[in-house]
């Protein structure tokens, strides 16, 4: 089954297939809204995509890794920067 978006863009309608199978929910009185999942993929694939080009144009990209702030480089190479300090949250608190 082929997916499709539809667009609708200066009084012109256009429908382009989806490449995965996430797509917009459609609620009945408001129209289409993300989901938790379509949200969280669409992130991750932003994510992914924005550390490749910059790992091409800087030869390197700083992340989180095993309670480290690391530069992690294009041959592979990792430098750590600092250690990430360690918080207790209470735990009446509870975010979702």
């Amino acid at each position: 089954m082929q997916l499709f978006r539809t667009f609708v863009i200066m009084n012109k309608t256009e429908s382009k297939p989806l490449k995965n199978k996430a797509a917009p929910v459609m609620h009945m009185e408001r129209g289409p809204y993300l989901t938790k999942r379509i949200l969280i993929s669409a992130t991750k694939k932003g994510f992914k995509q924005a550390a490749k080009e910059a790992m091409e144009l800087m030869g390197y990209v700083v992340v989180a890794m095993d309670g480290w702030v690391v530069k992690k480089y294009a041959d592979g190479r990792i430098e750590k920067i600092s250690e990430i300090e360690q918080i207790e949250l209470p735990n009446d608190k509870w975010f979702d």
